[in-house]
Protein backbone atom coordinates (compact mmCIF):
# COMPACT_ATOMS: atom_id res chain seq x y z
CA UNK A 1 0.00 0.00 0.00
CA UNK A 2 1.08 3.71 -1.00
CA UNK A 3 0.19 6.82 0.17
CA UNK A 4 0.65 10.64 -0.65
CA UNK A 5 -0.55 13.52 1.55
CA UNK A 6 -3.27 15.60 -0.55
CA UNK A 7 -4.48 18.31 2.14
CA UNK A 8 -2.90 21.05 3.66
CA UNK A 9 -3.53 19.38 7.25
CA UNK A 10 -1.83 15.99 6.24
CA UNK A 11 -4.46 13.37 5.23
CA UNK A 12 -3.30 11.24 2.85
CA UNK A 13 -4.86 8.70 -0.54
CA UNK A 14 -3.65 5.60 -0.83
CA UNK A 15 -3.16 2.74 -3.16
CA UNK A 16 -2.65 -0.34 -4.08
CA UNK A 17 -0.38 -0.45 -6.64
CA UNK A 18 1.06 -3.20 -9.46
CA UNK A 19 4.07 -2.93 -11.62
CA UNK A 20 4.55 -2.79 -15.12
CA UNK A 21 5.53 -0.30 -17.85
CA UNK A 22 4.69 2.83 -18.26
CA UNK A 23 2.15 4.81 -19.01
CA UNK A 24 0.83 4.22 -15.88
CA UNK A 25 -3.10 2.95 -15.61
CA UNK A 26 -4.91 4.39 -12.55
CA UNK A 27 -8.32 3.16 -11.73
CA UNK A 28 -11.11 4.85 -9.55
CA UNK A 29 -13.96 3.54 -7.84
CA UNK A 30 -17.52 5.11 -7.33
CA UNK A 31 -19.43 6.00 -4.26
CA UNK A 32 -19.06 3.68 -1.45
CA UNK A 33 -16.49 1.80 -2.98
CA UNK A 34 -12.66 0.93 -3.21
CA UNK A 35 -10.87 0.69 -6.17
CA UNK A 36 -8.73 -2.92 -4.95
CA UNK A 37 -12.14 -4.99 -4.28
CA UNK A 38 -13.56 -3.33 -7.59
CA UNK A 39 -10.82 -3.81 -10.19
CA UNK A 40 -8.02 -6.02 -8.92
CA UNK A 41 -8.85 -9.02 -11.04
CA UNK A 42 -9.73 -6.96 -14.29
CA UNK A 43 -6.63 -5.04 -13.49
CA UNK A 44 -4.71 -8.43 -13.91
CA UNK A 45 -7.00 -10.05 -16.51
CA UNK A 46 -4.38 -10.81 -19.76
CA UNK A 47 -5.59 -7.92 -21.78
CA UNK A 48 -4.83 -5.11 -19.37
CA UNK A 49 -1.93 -6.65 -17.42
CA UNK A 50 1.22 -5.78 -17.92
CA UNK A 51 1.18 -1.77 -17.03
CA UNK A 52 2.21 0.15 -14.05
CA UNK A 53 -1.15 0.10 -12.39
CA UNK A 54 -2.72 2.43 -9.47
CA UNK A 55 -5.92 1.28 -7.83
CA UNK A 56 -6.77 4.24 -6.11
CA UNK A 57 -9.14 5.19 -3.11
CA UNK A 58 -10.56 8.42 -3.02
CA UNK A 59 -10.68 10.36 0.26
CA UNK A 60 -13.46 9.01 2.84
CA UNK A 61 -13.08 5.81 1.26
CA UNK A 62 -11.84 2.16 1.73
CA UNK A 63 -7.79 2.51 2.85
CA UNK A 64 -7.55 6.05 2.55
CA UNK A 65 -7.74 9.16 5.61
CA UNK A 66 -11.71 10.47 6.51
CA UNK A 67 -10.78 13.93 6.88
CA UNK A 68 -13.97 15.67 8.59
CA UNK A 69 -13.49 19.02 7.40
CA UNK A 70 -13.01 18.06 3.80
CA UNK A 71 -15.80 19.48 1.58
CA UNK A 72 -15.74 16.13 -0.91
CA UNK A 73 -16.79 17.99 -4.10
CA UNK A 74 -16.01 16.39 -6.74
CA UNK A 75 -13.99 19.53 -7.73
CA UNK A 76 -11.93 18.62 -4.70
CA UNK A 77 -11.95 15.15 -4.65
CA UNK A 78 -10.30 15.29 -8.48
CA UNK A 79 -7.37 17.89 -6.89
CA UNK A 80 -6.48 15.77 -4.01
CA UNK A 81 -6.23 12.91 -6.99
CA UNK A 82 -3.93 14.96 -9.10
CA UNK A 83 -2.08 15.19 -5.57
CA UNK A 84 -1.78 11.56 -5.20
CA UNK A 85 -0.55 11.48 -9.01
CA UNK A 86 1.62 13.70 -8.88
CA UNK A 87 3.30 12.57 -6.13
CA UNK A 88 3.25 8.86 -7.51
CA UNK A 89 4.50 10.49 -10.66
CA UNK A 90 1.92 8.71 -12.91
CA UNK A 91 1.55 11.73 -15.61
CA UNK A 92 -0.27 11.33 -18.71
CA UNK A 93 -2.16 8.24 -17.00
CA UNK A 94 -4.81 5.72 -18.79
CA UNK A 95 -7.53 6.76 -16.01
CA UNK A 96 -10.40 4.03 -16.13
CA UNK A 97 -12.85 5.05 -13.63
CA UNK A 98 -16.27 3.84 -12.07
CA UNK A 99 -19.47 5.44 -10.94
CA UNK A 100 -18.73 8.25 -9.52
CA UNK A 101 -15.27 8.10 -10.00
CA UNK A 102 -16.13 8.51 -13.57
CA UNK A 103 -17.31 11.89 -12.61
CA UNK A 104 -14.10 12.56 -10.61
CA UNK A 105 -11.87 11.45 -13.74
CA UNK A 106 -14.06 13.90 -16.03
CA UNK A 107 -13.08 16.78 -14.01
CA UNK A 108 -9.46 15.32 -13.38
CA UNK A 109 -8.95 15.78 -17.12
CA UNK A 110 -10.30 19.14 -17.46
CA UNK A 111 -8.59 20.98 -14.37
CA UNK A 112 -5.57 18.59 -14.86
CA UNK A 113 -5.09 18.00 -18.04
CA UNK A 114 -1.32 17.24 -18.11
CA UNK A 115 -2.02 13.67 -15.99
CA UNK A 116 -5.17 12.48 -18.07
CA UNK A 117 -3.78 10.76 -21.67
CA UNK A 118 -6.82 8.28 -22.14
CA UNK A 119 -10.07 7.89 -20.13
CA UNK A 120 -12.35 5.14 -19.90
CA UNK A 121 -15.79 5.65 -18.20
CA UNK A 122 -17.67 2.60 -16.21
CA UNK A 123 -21.47 3.40 -16.44
CA UNK A 124 -20.38 7.14 -15.44
CA UNK A 125 -22.47 9.55 -13.82
CA UNK A 126 -22.38 12.79 -16.62
CA UNK A 127 -25.96 15.12 -15.03
CA UNK A 128 -27.42 16.17 -12.39
CA UNK A 129 -30.07 13.34 -10.30
CA UNK A 130 -33.05 13.83 -8.25
CA UNK A 131 -32.99 13.74 -4.30
CA UNK A 132 -34.65 10.59 -4.21
CA UNK A 133 -35.68 9.56 -0.66
CA UNK A 134 -35.98 5.67 -0.51
CA UNK A 135 -33.96 5.32 -3.48
CA UNK A 136 -30.91 3.44 -3.83
CA UNK A 137 -27.10 4.90 -4.33
CA UNK A 138 -26.23 8.52 -4.39
CA UNK A 139 -30.10 9.73 -5.00
CA UNK A 140 -30.98 8.41 -1.53
CA UNK A 141 -28.22 9.78 0.24
CA UNK A 142 -28.52 12.61 -0.50
CA UNK A 143 -32.16 12.90 0.59
CA UNK A 144 -30.99 13.25 3.56
CA UNK A 145 -29.70 16.41 5.46
CA UNK A 146 -25.82 15.55 6.72
CA UNK A 147 -27.19 15.64 10.82
CA UNK A 148 -30.17 13.03 9.70
CA UNK A 149 -27.84 10.96 7.68
CA UNK A 150 -25.37 10.94 10.64
CA UNK A 151 -27.60 10.27 13.43
CA UNK A 152 -29.15 6.92 12.01
CA UNK A 153 -29.82 7.63 7.95
CA UNK A 154 -27.09 5.47 7.51
CA UNK A 155 -28.78 2.43 9.06
CA UNK A 156 -31.38 3.16 6.29
CA UNK A 157 -28.98 3.01 3.67
CA UNK A 158 -27.07 0.37 4.88
CA UNK A 159 -30.27 -1.95 4.97
CA UNK A 160 -31.19 -0.56 0.88
CA UNK A 161 -27.64 -0.94 -0.09
CA UNK A 162 -27.75 -4.91 0.91
CA UNK A 163 -24.39 -7.05 1.57
CA UNK A 164 -22.17 -6.82 -1.36
CA UNK A 165 -22.29 -2.86 -1.69
CA UNK A 166 -22.33 -2.56 2.22
CA UNK A 167 -19.13 -4.42 2.41
CA UNK A 168 -17.44 -1.76 1.00
CA UNK A 169 -19.36 1.31 1.80
CA UNK A 170 -19.05 0.45 5.28
CA UNK A 171 -15.40 1.36 4.97
CA UNK A 172 -16.45 5.07 3.59
CA UNK A 173 -16.43 8.41 6.50
CA UNK A 174 -19.98 8.59 7.02
CA UNK A 175 -19.39 12.09 6.51
CA UNK A 176 -17.81 11.47 3.43
CA UNK A 177 -20.28 9.12 2.08
CA UNK A 178 -23.11 11.69 2.35
CA UNK A 179 -20.93 14.37 0.93
CA UNK A 180 -19.64 12.91 -2.42
CA UNK A 181 -23.57 11.91 -2.62
CA UNK A 182 -24.61 15.49 -2.29
CA UNK A 183 -21.95 17.09 -4.45
CA UNK A 184 -22.40 13.91 -7.06
CA UNK A 185 -26.18 14.52 -7.71
CA UNK A 186 -25.84 18.60 -7.42
CA UNK A 187 -22.62 17.78 -10.43
CA UNK A 188 -20.74 20.34 -11.80
CA UNK A 189 -20.57 23.58 -13.43
CA UNK A 190 -20.39 23.11 -16.40
CA UNK A 191 -21.88 19.75 -15.78
CA UNK A 192 -19.55 16.53 -16.25
CA UNK A 193 -21.31 15.57 -19.92
CA UNK A 194 -20.26 19.44 -21.02
CA UNK A 195 -16.62 18.70 -19.78
CA UNK A 196 -16.62 15.37 -21.34
CA UNK A 197 -17.85 16.77 -24.51
CA UNK A 198 -14.62 19.62 -24.64
CA UNK A 199 -12.06 17.35 -23.37
CA UNK A 200 -9.62 16.51 -26.20
CA UNK A 201 -7.83 13.16 -25.06
CA UNK A 202 -9.25 9.97 -26.02
CA UNK A 203 -12.74 8.67 -24.25
CA UNK A 204 -14.73 5.90 -23.97
CA UNK A 205 -17.95 5.13 -22.03
CA UNK A 206 -18.74 1.79 -21.23
CA UNK A 207 -22.96 0.43 -20.22
CA UNK A 208 -24.64 -2.12 -19.60
CA UNK A 209 -26.19 -3.80 -22.57
CA UNK A 210 -29.55 -4.49 -20.57
CA UNK A 211 -29.67 -0.83 -20.46
CA UNK A 212 -30.24 0.67 -24.05
CA UNK A 213 -27.54 3.24 -24.99
CA UNK A 214 -27.27 6.42 -22.67
CA UNK A 215 -28.76 9.54 -22.64
CA UNK A 216 -27.33 11.68 -25.70
CA UNK A 217 -24.86 9.04 -27.15
CA UNK A 218 -25.39 10.28 -30.53
CA UNK A 219 -23.69 13.96 -29.14
CA UNK A 220 -20.56 11.70 -27.31
CA UNK A 221 -20.25 9.78 -30.68
CA UNK A 222 -19.93 12.89 -32.50
CA UNK A 223 -17.64 14.53 -29.79
CA UNK A 224 -15.49 11.40 -30.78
CA UNK A 225 -16.58 9.52 -27.00
CA UNK A 226 -16.37 5.97 -28.12
CA UNK A 227 -19.54 4.73 -26.59
CA UNK A 228 -19.33 0.30 -25.82
CA UNK A 229 -22.22 -1.92 -24.40
CA UNK A 230 -21.11 -4.58 -22.26
CA UNK A 231 -23.42 -7.68 -22.29
CA UNK A 232 -24.10 -9.91 -18.80
CA UNK A 233 -23.41 -7.30 -16.50
CA UNK A 234 -25.34 -4.68 -14.22
CA UNK A 235 -23.57 -1.09 -13.10
CA UNK A 236 -20.72 -3.02 -11.69
CA UNK A 237 -19.72 -3.93 -15.11
CA UNK A 238 -15.98 -5.15 -13.96
CA UNK A 239 -17.35 -7.17 -11.41
CA UNK A 240 -20.19 -9.02 -13.30
CA UNK A 241 -18.49 -9.75 -16.25
CA UNK A 242 -14.87 -9.14 -16.31
CA UNK A 243 -13.93 -10.35 -19.22
CA UNK A 244 -16.17 -8.70 -21.42
CA UNK A 245 -15.13 -5.38 -18.84
CA UNK A 246 -11.57 -6.28 -20.05
CA UNK A 247 -12.22 -6.53 -23.78
CA UNK A 248 -14.36 -3.22 -24.06
CA UNK A 249 -11.51 -1.36 -22.04
CA UNK A 250 -8.88 -2.81 -23.77
CA UNK A 251 -10.46 -2.12 -27.26
CA UNK A 252 -11.23 1.88 -26.13
CA UNK A 253 -7.12 1.86 -25.03
CA UNK A 254 -6.53 0.59 -28.42
CA UNK A 255 -8.79 3.25 -30.04
CA UNK A 256 -11.01 0.91 -31.42
CA UNK A 257 -13.53 2.80 -32.43
CA UNK A 258 -15.93 -0.31 -33.27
Amino acid sequence: MRSAVVTPEGDRIRWAELPGEEPVRVYVHGLGATSPAYFAATAAHPLLAGRRSLLVDLLGHGHSDRPETFSYTLEAHADALAEALTEARAGEAEVIAHSMGGSVAIVLAARHPHLVSRLVLVDANLDPLPRVPGAAGSSGIASYTEEEFLSGGWAEVRDRAGAHWWSTMRLAGRTALHRSAVHLVTGTTPTMRELLLELKVPRGFLHPEADGSPAGTEALEAAGVTVTAVPACGHNIMLDNPDGFAHATAAVLRGDTA
